[in-house]
């Protein structure tokens, strides 16, 4: 062979290879080395994840670089579904004085979920039936996070407390019902919350919608005068697998004298400590507990003797909104480490983040890292350290651990990198 027919073989043979080696690379992104929790698979170990046109293509042991196009070394973090928020505001607007429906205290979502995880947030109650298609617009279609919504049963929405919310002529159950079965690629449920009247109607006219259109109801208990009983709420009105949000709130009220009431409304009995009984009947019965943080509905002096006594939440969520942000919510990456320091196991703080939020919306081809789902993935660091969580009142804890999002990737595109882990470096 001549040396020019030499030269041609290895041109050949090297052209051949690079073509075997780009068909070979079948991956388009390899989580490489990564602590994987995926309840719904019950998986809890070191797995690579492999993304493949925006979806999950394989989830095993040691997937070879070779076959991805773009391998990120995941290795001494965590790996998880996104996460699902099923309690936040992000019916943002310009509209003056409308609150969370359209207005200036909702929030836009992109700004605040990917860089803490999330990859799905449900909007709960701003929009309502009169709305609902301005919130698709506005919101759904344009966001690159996935928003979803517990539609108000109060046709305005959240658009006030006292000019919109206790309208009862602007509850309709039917109505409700049949506009959420007409947006059930985005509504996922009903929602009623602020109600200060001392009548069960809205409630029941919630729950009514919720039967019809075959989607839980979500609740913001609390606000009625006087107090309308928690029991009855829980044991009589609600059905399983409706939701009261806002679990671990306490508020104080005091008498003339300034001696501490009993507070109708708390799952923890402020005199004996204990969670009451028929708030574990209610779990029996099927009902769900959600945190639904936000800036005054969670406190330690209720969260910690129920997670004493393995009062555990279904769910995590943050009621975002302005109020809430800045304060003691911070975001979800930082409530989950408040549960952390309250004893709870990490793989089930994922879980009441990613899997158990999307069975309770009915959403099961979400929070999950099934193959053939849709690539929506958060990639956790666990910080060890001395770090400070606080609650609605202002009052602290300290834990000695902390989660902080590293990757977020949502359709299989990485939409949030902390620390440039997937980001070439300069030569």
């Amino acid at each position: 062979m001549t040396q020019k027919n030499l030269l041609k073989a290895v041109l050949s043979i090297s052209i051949f290879l690079s073509t075997f080696n780009l068909s070979a690379q079948e991956i388009d992104l390899l989580l490489k080395g990564g602590h994987v929790i995926d309840a719904k698979n019950k998986i809890n170990s070191k797995m690579d994840v492999a993304v493949k046109d925006g979806k999950i293509y394989r989830v095993a042991a040691d997937i070879p670089t070779a076959s991805a196009k773009k391998t990120v070394d995941v290795s001494g973090l965590y790996v998880s579904p996104g996460l699902i928020d099923i309690h936040g505001h992000v019916f943002h607007g310009t509209e003056p004085d409308n609150y969370l429906s359209n207005g200036l205290d909702a929030l836009p979502p992109d700004g605040f979920t990917f860089r803490s995880g999330v990859t799905t947030i449900v909007d709960a109650g701003g929009p309502g039936w009169r709305n609902i298609d301005v919130f698709r617009k506005n919101i759904v279609e344009p966001a690159k996070t996935r928003v979803l919504a517990f539609m108000n049963i109060v046709g305005q929405g959240m658009r006030g407390i006292e000019a919109y919310e206790q309208d009862e002529a602007d509850m309709d159950a039917k109505l409700t019902a049949a506009i959420a079965k007409k947006n059930k690629d985005i509504v996922v449920g009903i929602k009623l919350a602020h109600y200060i009247g001392h009548d069960w109607d809205p409630t029941d006219k919630a729950v009514e919608a919720g039967r019809i259109a075959s989607i839980p109801v979500m609740v913001d208990f609390g606000k009625s005068l006087p107090p309308l009983p928690l029991e009855d709420l829980l044991l009589k009105h609600l059905r399983p697998g409706d939701i009261l949000t806002h679990a671990y709130r306490y508020d104080q009220e005091y008498d003339k004298n300034g001696n501490m009431l009993e507070h109708k409304q708390a799952i923890v009995d402020v005199k004996t400590q204990k969670v009451k009984d028929f708030v574990w009947e209610a779990r029996k019965k099927g009902l769900i507990f959600d945190v639904g943080h936000g800036g005054g509905s969670f406190n330690w002096s209720q969260a910690i003797p129920a997670m004493k006594q393995g009062f555990v939440p279904d769910v995590l969520s943050s009621d975002l909104h302005t109020g809430s942000m800045n304060a003691g919510f911070k975001d979800m990456a930082n409530l989950a480490s408040k549960f952390l320091a309250l004893g709870m196991p990490l793989a089930d703080v994922i879980a009441a983040s990613t899997w158990n939020p999307a069975k309770v919306i009915q959403q099961t081809d979400l929070g999950n890292l099934s193959v053939g789902t849709e690539a929506d993935i958060a990639v956790f660091n666990l910080r060890n350290g001395d770090f400070g969580y606080t609650d609605a009142s202002g009052m602290a804890i300290r834990g000695k651990q902390k989660l902080e999002a590293e990757l977020t990737i949502r359709k299989g595109r990485i939409v949030w990198d902390l620390n440039a882990l997937s980001a070439p470096l300069v030569k």
